[in-house]
C-alpha cells in the first residue's frame, strides 16, 4: 500500500498519492506512467498516447509502449504508423521496402508498384489537311487513346496517347459557305440597287413626259388665244393725208 493513498482524487484517478499520482483509474480509462525527470507519475487517460498501445484487463486497463520504431501500434509487434525515416509494411517498420514494392513518401508505407495502363485506340479520324476535309489529295488521319491508370513512382511510364499517319483521298471541291453567303448577299444588294436605279429612271421618265405634256398643252393654249384675239392692225382706219 502506497503512502498517502487517497480516495478523493481528480483527473480520472480512482486512487492516488501525492508522490506517485494516480495509482488506479476509473472504469474504461487507461493507466499509464509518465516520466518526469527521474520520477514516474501515474495518469489516467481516455486513450493511450502516441507510442503506446492499450490492453484491457479485468482489474485495470494499461498503456504499454510500442517498439522503438513505431509511432502508433496495435500490439507491441504490430505497428500501425512508423516514426520518421521508416516505412510501414505488414505491421513492421522498415528502413527499405522489399523487392517488388516501392516507398510512398506521402503515406510512409511500402506499396505495390503500379504500371501505366492505356485504353484501346479509337478509330482513325477522317483524312484532313490544315483542319479541312476537302480541297486536297494527300492529308493526315489520327487516332487517340486515354490513360486509365497512371503509374506510381517506379511504374512503367505511359505510352503516347495519339498517332498520326498519311492518307490519300479523292480530291473534292470545298463548298465555301461563307463566300457563298457573301456572294448571295452581294447579288441581292446589287439586285436591289438595280431595281432602285430602274425605279429612279422610270420616275425621271414619267416626270419628263409630264413636263413635255404640260409644255405642249401650254403651247396649244397660247396658239388658241392668238387665233381668237382681233388683229389690231386690220381694225385701224386709214388716215387721210390729203389735208
Amino acid at each position: 500500500v502506497h503512502p498517502n493513498v487517497s480516495q478523493g482524487c481528480q483527473g480520472g484517478c480512482a486512487t492516488c498519492s501525492d508522490y506517485n499520482g494516480c495509482l488506479s483509474c476509473k472504469p474504461r480509462l487507461f493507466f499509464v506512467l509518465e516520466r518526469i525527470g527521474m520520477k514516474q507519475i501515474g495518469v489516467c487517460l481516455s486513450s493511450c498516447p502516441s507510442g503506446y498501445y492499450g490492453t484491457r484487463y479485468p482489474d485495470i486497463n494499461k498503456c504499454a509502449k510500442c517498439k522503438a520504431d513505431c509511432d502508433t501500434c496495435f500490439t507491441r509487434n504490430f505497428c500501425t504508423k512508423c516514426k520518421s525515416g521508416f516505412y510501414l509494411y505488414s505491421g513492421k517498420c522498415l528502413e527499405k521496402c522489399p523487392d517488388g514494392l516501392e516507398a510512398n513518401n506521402h503515406t510512409m508505407e511500402c506499396t505495390s508498384i503500379v504500371h501505366c495502363e492505356a485504353s484501346e485506340w479509337s478509330p482513325w479520324s477522317p483524312c484532313t489537311k490544315k483542319g479541312k476535309t476537302c480541297g486536297f489529295k494527300r492529308g493526315n488521319e489520327v487516332r487517340v487513346r486515354e490513360i486509365v491508370q497512371h503509374p506510381s513512382a517506379r511504374g512503367n511510364p505511359c505510352p503516347a496517347t495519339s498517332e498520326s499517319r498519311k492518307c490519300i483521298v479523292q480530291r473534292k471541291r470545298c463548298q465555301k459557305e461563307g463566300k457563298g453567303k457573301k456572294s448571295r448577299e452581294e447579288k441581292r444588294k446589287k439586285s436591289n440597287k438595280d431595281e432602285s436605279k430602274e425605279t429612279r429612271q422610270e420616275s425621271k421618265g414619267r416626270a419628263a413626259r409630264r413636263q413635255n405634256r404640260e409644255q405642249r398643252e401650254n403651247s396649244n393654249k397660247t396658239q388658241l388665244k392668238k387665233k381668237k384675239a382681233p388683229n389690231k392692225e386690220q381694225n385701224l382706219a386709214p388716215i387721210d393725208t390729203a389735208h
